[in-house]
């Protein structure tokens, strides 16, 4: 019989990126509340991060129900009290889950993490996230996102105009996105460029306010 071990799932690039990104985690992110982690992935990021930003709530989130079986896993194999079981999302839903029930109220959802999904996902998927950022969180909310961004139109290393290429031979709908799209597409639900993070692997951590 399959124990829920068996489920986790491994990403060899969180091993490399984690520790950077919490680095610019812990400048960025509110000192308190909720941090919504919108596809979670396998959740090897989610149970590294959540202890060492207690006393944060981290809540992960995946519309795959094998990410959230792995996310599942590896929350049983690494217990965290400030980390919270995972949630089905898909960003591109009008009304996601954390709205229609009063589960944070006691600790209010404050920040919005996005590590590595919007070049493998639909431009849709984007778009969905910025609306329910803008619909999510507060006043000073903070949205992060992680990953590689062309910077006025053009690839900022030979390695990411290969892998967008890559993506983009799986699904037309991928690809490593425009930078300037990506903040014109936040103004337009109401959050502001706060910084840019020059990051390994000619990735970037962009964060937003609300």
């Amino acid at each position: 019989m399959n124990t829920p071990q068996d489920a986790r799932q491994y990403a060899p690039a969180t091993q490399r990126n984690r520790e950077p990104i919490l680095e610019v985690l812990t400048q960025v992110l509110p000192a308190t509340g909720s941090v919504l982690e919108i596809a979670s992935g396998t959740g090897e990021h989610a149970v590294y991060f959540a202890p060492r930003l207690s006393p944060r709530q981290w809540i992960p989130s995946d519309p795959n129900p094998l990410h959230r079986a792995s996310i599942a896993a590896w929350s049983k194999h690494l217990p965290c009290e400030s980390l919270q079981p995972p949630l089905e999302i898909d960003v591109r839903e009008s009304v996601w889950m954390v709205e229609k029930e009063a589960l944070f109220t006691t600790s209010p959802i404050t920040a919005i993490v996005n590590i590595n999904m919007i070049h493998i996902s639909p431009w849709a998927a984007c778009l969905g996230l910025m609306a329910g950022a803008s619909r999510i969180l507060p006043s000073g909310g903070i949205l992060y996102f992680y990953g590689p961004f062309k910077r006025n139109g053009k690839h900022t290393a030979p390695s990411n105009a290969a892998f967008d290429q890559s993506l983009r031979a799986q699904n037309p709908e991928w690809g490593v996105r425009n930078l300037e799209d990506v903040v014109i597409a936040a103004s337009r639900n109401s959050l502001s460029l706060l910084n840019i993070y020059q990051m390994p692997a000619n990735n970037l951590s962009v964060v937003f306010k609300l």
